[in-house]
């Protein structure tokens, strides 16, 4: 697979983990996707982690803020989208039903970003590249392959994705909606019926692994649980579900 160049306006871009404790997390990661490492101080006493794979930006950790966790929110995966303009497409939220967490802010030299929930609930963020493009790798072990909304009713957020990031959602015969991005499948929204009443709508962050069963066996000697799976999915691949030892959800997939 040919290295990232650049992201797409539309596609996911950068998958950032926010953990109650960053240095466990960073070797779990590690050994579990053969990550390597580069560190930056963003503050008196933050460090910016960023995951490499096969020399190429992966993914990134941070610890979460203290008024995330005042406020319920708990260790999760917060994915990026690409945008060409942060402040224009954050423009649209509230017109579409969204709300704007945190209105667009230049990072540095590396971009702008801003965070947005969707009108079900579920929290994602825009990524307006400067310095900073992304991810340099998907779609293969250890990278970033799939991201899957979990939402309990997926009809009334369809109007807000087609509206602010141009996609087009349609549905199979299951009732998935598969998300596409001008001519790339890039995501999917379970039906209703699926989604646990107990969870809070959520962007669902999937890595690909070479071997899903003996990827979810090391997560889990490693600390993690389980929550689905693996499980073969015909003419698809096997899928499993985890949370990591400080309770960020993720999935694995080995098409």
């Amino acid at each position: 697979m040919p290295k990232i160049e650049a992201s797409r306006e539309g596609t996911f871009c950068w998958p950032e983990l926010a953990t109650t404790d960053q240095t466990a997390a960073k070797q779990f990661y590690q050994i579990l996707f053969g990550w390597g490492l580069n560190e930056f101080p963003i503050g008196p006493d933050a460090i910016y982690s960023i995951f490499t794979k096969n020399g190429e930006d992966a993914a990134a950790a941070c610890t979460i803020r203290p008024e995330q966790t005042a406020a319920g929110v708990p260790p999760n995966w917060l994915l990026y989208v690409a945008v060409d303009n942060a402040d224009e497409t954050a423009g649209y939220v509230s017109g579409l039903g969204g709300t704007l967490i945190a209105e667009p802010f230049d990072v540095g030299a590396s971009g702008k970003m801003a965070v947005i929930q969707d009108p079900g609930g579920a929290v994602f963020a825009l990524w307006q590249a400067n310095e900073h493009k992304g991810i340099g790798i998907a779609n293969e072990p250890g990278a970033l392959c799939w991201a899957e909304l979990n939402t309990p009713d997926p009809s009334k957020i369809t109007t807000f994705y087609e509206g602010l990031l141009g996609w087009e959602l349609t549905g199979d015969q299951s009732g998935y909606l598969h998300i596409k991005c001008g001519d790339d499948f890039i995501g999917g929204i379970p039906p209703a019926e699926a989604f646990d009443p107990k969870a809070r709508p959520n962007w669902l962050t999937y890595f690909q692994a070479a071997d899903c069963n003996a990827a979810t066996a090391q997560a889990q000697q490693m600390g993690a649980k389980v929550y689905f799976g693996p499980q073969r999915i015909d003419k698809v691949g096997n899928i499993s579900v985890l949370a990591d030892p400080q309770g960020a959800v993720f999935a694995l997939f080995t098409p």
